[in-house]
């Protein structure tokens, strides 16, 4: 189980995208910035992606998979982007700690 989420995490570089086509574009939201990288698992797309803030001591970064699948890219994007900003909404800076 480690190894699996291991190899999860490890596609999550910096708008990525996971290796599964071009670097989906950046988000900016409330001061944040939502990169989302959904990764292609079997013939679905999780979502997945990181959320960066600039601080005093440089870039903060909260790395998220969640469980929810998408038949596209484009749609796994797009829930990418909508859970990131619900993160953010519900807990701001405390989702750095």
């Amino acid at each position: 189980m480690f190894a699996k989420l291991k190899s999860l995490l490890g596609g999550l570089g910096a708008g990525s995208g996971g290796g599964d086509g071009p670097p989906a574009a950046t988000v900016e939201y409330k001061g944040y910035r939502i990169k989302p990288a959904p990764y292609r698992n079997n013939d679905i797309f999780q979502t997945a992606g990181t959320i960066e803030k600039d601080g005093p001591n440089g870039v903060r970064e909260h790395r998220f998979v969640r469980a929810d699948t998408h038949p596209n890219r484009d749609d796994a994007i797009a829930f990418s982007v909508s859970k990131a900003k619900q993160m953010i909404d519900l807990q701001g800076d405390r989702i750095f700690g």
